[in-house]
C-alpha cells in the first residue's frame, strides 16, 4: 500500500484552501478492511507521535490491556488496538494520533447535530483517524477505518487547537467526524485547556466508552451527543460490531454527571425502523434520561457497505418522531431533511415554534433567559 506523505502545516493549509476553504480530509486508500476483533501488528517507521495513553494495564511479557472502551483490547508488543489509534510498544500503551488531526473545520453547531446548546454558534471541529466500532453505514469511513499513516495530517497540539478556536470566533470545540474515544488523550487534554480559557467542549460520539474515562471526560466537557445506533442487540453486533448495553450504560453515566446530552438515531430501512423498536428506545430514554433529552431521528443515505439500501422514507422519520412524542419525550427532531417542520424546536407547553431552522440556518429564536418567549415555560438546554 502506498502511504501518504507527512505534510507541513503550511502545505496542508494550501491544499485545503484549494478545495473550498475548509481544512479538509486528504485522499484515502487502504489495503483491506480489518474486521472486528482483528488485532494487527505494525512496524512503526513513520515517526508518528508516541504519547503514553491513559487507562491501560500492563502485565507479563510486555502485554497490555487497553481499558478506555468496552473492547478491552489485549495487545502484544507492537500490536494496535481495534481503534487503530493505540499501540503497545515495549509493554506501554501509546496514543499514535495525539496532536495530529486529519480533519479540521469550522462548523455550525447544528451540523453535529446539537440543537439545545447555543443555537447559531460555531464549533471548531477536529478529528484524528480511528474508531472503536465498525459501522457498515459509516459516513466518515475514510478516516474512521484507517490508521494515521494512511491520511494527510497536520501537527496541532492542544494549545494550538484552543488558540485557533478562539481566533475563529467559535463558541466551542467539537471532537467529531471520527470517533473521539479513539483520540481520548488528545481530546481530554484539549478540553481541559479549553475549559480553563472559557471555550466550551462538545463531544460527538457513539458512546462506546468505559465508565471511569467517561467520568473524567465529563468533568471538562459541556455537551455529549451520542449516536444511539438502534435498540436491538443483534443490530448492534452485526451492523456496528459493538454491544448495545455498553452504550446504554454510558448514557446513564452521562446523565449522572450532569453533562448536557443529545441523542441521534440514524434510521436504516428494514434494519432498525420497526415502530416497536423505536417505541422501546423512546421509553428507555424517558425512564432513564428524562423527557427533556433531545432525540434526533436522522435520515440514512446509501454509503460505505450499505449502498444496497434505499434512503430512509421521510414518512418513516415522521412515524418515529410521532412515536417518541407519544411516549412522552418533549424534544424530538427529524434530521437530514432540510426545511422539514421536524427541524424546529417547539414549546412543550404552548406549542409555539421557539427555534425556527432550515438546515443549519437559524431563522428565528424565541427563547429568552432559557424560557419560552410566549408562555414562560422553561426550555431544557444551554442557551445564550
Amino acid at each position: 500500500m502506498e502511504l501518504k506523505e507527512k505534510v507541513t502545516r503550511r502545505e496542508f493549509l494550501k491544499r485545503a484552501l484549494a478545495i473550498g476553504g475548509a481544512i479538509a480530509i486528504g485522499t484515502f486508500s487502504f489495503k483491506r478492511y480489518f474486521g472486528h476483533r482483528k488485532i494487527e501488528n505494525y512496524v512503526d517507521t513513520l515517526n508518528l507521535p508516541k504519547r503514553e495513553a491513559r487507562y491501560y494495564y500492563g502485565f507479563g511479557d510486555d502485554m497490555v490491556r487497553c481499558e478506555v472502551c468496552p473492547n478491552m483490547c489485549i495487545l502484544k508488543n507492537g500490536e494496535w488496538g481495534l481503534c487503530r489509534s493505540r499501540q503497545n510498544i515495549n509493554g506501554k500503551l501509546y496514543s499514535r494520533v495525539y496532536g495530529i488531526p486529519c480533519a479540521v473545520h469550522l462548523d455550525p453547531i447544528e451540523k453535529k447535530p446539537v440543537f439545545h446548546f447555543y443555537p447559531g454558534s460555531k464549533a471548531y471541529s477536529i478529528s484524528t483517524t480511528g474508531c472503536n466500532l465498525r459501522c457498515k453505514f459509516c459516513q466518515n469511513w475514510q478516516i474512521s477505518q484507517v490508521k494515521p499513516n494512511q491520511v494527510n495530517y497536520i501537527n496541532l497540539p492542544p494549545s494550538s487547537v484552543v488558540a485557533n478556536a478562539k481566533m475563529s470566533g467559535a463558541t466551542s470545540i467539537a471532537y467529531t467526524y471520527g470517533e473521539p474515544v479513539a483520540f481520548y488523550d488528545y481530546m481530554l487534554d484539549t478540553a481541559t485547556l479549553a475549559k480553563s480559557q472559557g471555550v466550551k467542549n462538545v463531544v460527538i460520539t457513539a458512546g462506546y466508552i468505559n465508565e471511569e474515562p467517561l467520568k473524567e471526560l465529563a468533568k471538562v466537557v459541556d455537551v455529549i451527543k451520542v449516536d444511539l445506533k438502534g435498540f436491538n442487540r443483534e443490530y448492534y453486533r452485526k451492523i456496528c460490531s459493538a454491544e448495545r448495553d455498553e452504550v446504554l450504560n454510558a448514557l446513564k453515566v452521562m446523565k449522572k454527571t450532569g453533562v448536557w446530552i443529545e441523542i441521534v438515531n440514524l434510521i436504516l430501512p428494514t434494519l432498525n425502523d420497526a415502530k416497536s423498536e423505536i417505541e422501546s428506545m423512546s421509553e428507555w430514554i424517558l425512564d432513564n434520561l428524562g423527557k427533556d433529552v433531545p432525540l434526533h431521528f436522522s435520515r440514512f443515505f446509501p454509503m460505505y457497505k450499505l449502498k444496497n439500501l434505499p434512503p430512509t422514507p421521510v414518512e418513516t422519520l415522521e412515524m418515529a418522531r410521532k412515536t417518541a412524542i407519544d411516549v412522552g419525550l418533549n424534544y424530538v427532531y427529524i434530521g437530514n431533511v432540510p426545511g422539514h417542520y421536524g427541524e424546529d424546536t417547539y414549546c412543550p407547553n404552548c406549542g409555539n415554534v421557539l427555534v425556527d431552522r432550515n438546515g443549519y440556518f437559524i431563522r428565528a429564536i424565541h427563547i429568552k433567559n432559557g424560557r419560552c418567549e410566549y408562555c414562560g415555560y422553561k426550555i431544557a438546554g444551554v442557551w445564550k
